[in-house]
C-alpha cells in the first residue's frame, strides 16, 4: 500500500523509510495510558526504499521492498516529520525480520 510520503522521498544507498504501524489501545482497568507514557511501535510498514549498497564496486540490490510489515530496534533510526507523518529512516541491516 503506497503512501503519499513515499513520493517526496526517496533514499539513499540500503537505507528504507519506515512508518510505523499504530498498535490497538488497550485500557485495563479503565485507566487512560496518555501518549507520552506508551512505549514506540517497534513495528512498522516500509513505504520507500533505497537502489542498494555497494560493495566490491558492485551494487548490492535490497531485499526489502516498499509494503513489507516489519520489525526493527527500539533505538535505530532516525525520525523526521514528512508531509506532516512521523516517519523512521534506518538502514536495512537495522530491520530485524519481516513479519508475515
Amino acid at each position: 500500500m503506497a503512501d503519499k510520503t513515499a513520493t517526496t522521498v526517496k533514499p539513499l544507498a540500503d537505507r528504507v523509510v519506515i512508518k510505523a504501524l499504530e498498535e490497538t489501545e488497550q485500557m485495563r482497568g479503565g485507566l487512560f495510558i496518555p501518549d507520552t507514557a506508551k512505549e514506540k511501535p517497534q513495528q512498522g510498514e516500509i513505504i520507500a526504499v533505497g537502489p542498494g549498497r555497494y560493495e566490491d564496486g558492485k551494487l548490492v540490490p535490497m531485499s526489502l521492498k516498499v509494503g513489507d510489515k516489519v520489525l526493527y530496534g527500539k533505538y535505530s533510526g532516525t525520525e523526521v516529520t514528512l508531509s506532516g507523518d512521523q516517519v523512521l529512516i534506518l538502514r536495512e541491516t537495522d530491520v530485524l525480520a519481516v513479519i508475515g
